[in-house]
């Protein structure tokens, strides 16, 4: 086999691509990108006008609707955990320790919630409940 032989089997022969190639591919990317976030000036003004903050004051457990369905989803289980977190938190150990109890006595043995998640609440409660024993 001769030198020649590598360089013509397209081992290594990379193709390096022309920017002026693609110029017009920018441009229409572009285009797409200022017709998706254009704002008029009275659209913005009424997204200001009726644009209400999100407060979180440590209720989302309230938003939870239990018993939890025979399929929990990723965000339903993220939402499980906020939940907690918010109520430790405030500081609402008790509070928090039933909220997971009422979400592992609803979901034992159903297997509903992934092992992480249960893993996780489970943590919560422990917390919950050294710090009210501990107060």
């Amino acid at each position: 086999m001769s030198g020649n032989d590598d360089l013509d089997s397209g081992l290594l022969g990379i193709a390096l691509s022309d920017p002026d190639a693609e110029s017009g591919d920018n441009e229409t990317k572009k285009t797409s990108q200022e017709a998706r976030t254009e704002q008029s000036e009275a659209e913005f003004q009424e997204v200001k006008r009726t644009y209400r903050v999100k407060v979180e004051n440590g209720e989302i457990w309230r938003t939870v609707r239990l018993p939890l369905g025979p399929q929990v989803s990723k965000p339903e289980a993220q939402t499980l955990l906020h939940a907690v977190e918010e109520l430790y938190f405030f500081r609402r150990y008790s509070e928090g320790a039933r909220f997971v109890r009422s979400i592992i006595d609803d979901n034992a043995g159903a297997g509903k919630l992934d092992d992480n998640t249960v893993k996780t609440l489970l943590y919560y409660e422990r917390k919950c409940t050294e710090k009210i024993n501990s107060s």
